[in-house]
């Protein structure tokens, strides 16, 4: 396990998960974090820069000019080892684990290998203090990748996750992390957990803004990402990926839910006006 301690980052910071390969997303994160006075050593991504989306190798490669924190995501992990799919967890069969197929085939012939390369290099687990709090961000969960922990999911999930996190890096106030793709907070045992949520897919509520984090005294803001989304769909027509995550980020749903507990799937979060 890599563990990257960072310090006392005592001003401002943005936490953002998924790029997944959404070039003008990326863009207009950089756009606002300059415009916040948040420079790249106070920016840290919770993994999986390459994903979905037409620009894996251009995404990356402003990932990496821009110099900011990286944690490593199932995406990275997989293609560092030259995987033949994604690792996203998804189950066999699924609608997700089908569409995953193509978007990982077009990642996988895109990114070279000293990008693979140092994404082998970047850390499991990123530790830093602010405001008296210490915060420990990571991917999915640290007893798995890949896990998806949503803001419905039972205590005890958030408290085993808690505990293996404690174990490695030791006490924490905070956890921030990514992959489900829904950014939301959960206080759990005196631990208040993160999701940034991803900038390169909108969170399956009818909007294609994306979400981030900032992070200011210790007190996390989950703010919404505007860009030029129809940009974003059409890089992704051009590069043939046109099965149904490309409409995603113009209808803000998701082209399936397979994933998602029933909880959080959009008829109910519609009735329930979420």
């Amino acid at each position: 396990m890599i563990v990257h301690d960072l310090g006392a980052l005592e001003a401002p910071v943005m936490v953002f998960g998924g790029p997944y390969s959404n070039l003008p997303a990326l863009a207009a994160l950089c756009a606002h974090a300059k415009a916040l006075s948040i420079p790249a050593g106070r920016m840290i991504c919770t993994g999986d820069v390459v994903a979905y989306c037409a620009s894996p190798a251009e995404t990356v490669a402003r990932i990496r000019a821009l110099g900011c924190v990286v944690v490593a995501g199932n995406c990275e992990r997989q293609l560092a080892a030259n995987a033949m799919d994604c690792g996203c967890g998804f189950e066999a069969g699924t609608t997700c684990d089908l569409l995953s197929a193509g978007w990982y085939a077009h990642a996988n012939a895109n990114v070279g290998a000293e990008d693979r390369a140092w994404m082998a290099g970047v850390p499991d687990v990123v530790v830093f203090e602010q405001a008296g709090k210490r915060f420990a961000v990571i991917h999915g969960g640290l007893s798995d990748i890949s896990r998806f922990i949503w803001p419905t999911s039972a205590a005890r999930v958030f408290a085993e996750e808690v505990a293996l996190i404690e174990r490695a890096v030791g006490k924490v106030d905070g956890v921030l992390a990514g992959h489900c793709g829904v950014a939301f907070q959960r206080h759990v045992r005196c631990v208040n957990w993160i999701n940034a949520g991803v900038i390169g897919m909108p969170p399956h509520d009818g909007d294609p803004r994306t979400r981030y984090v900032v992070l200011r005294d210790g007190h996390a803001e989950i703010c919404k990402l505007h860009y030029d989304h129809d940009q974003a769909q059409r890089d992704m027509c051009v590069a043939g990926l046109v099965q149904g995550y490309d409409r995603a980020l113009v209808t803000g749903y998701w082209p399936s839910e397979d994933v998602l507990p029933p909880e959080l799937r959009a008829e109910v979060l519609r009735d329930s006006g979420w």
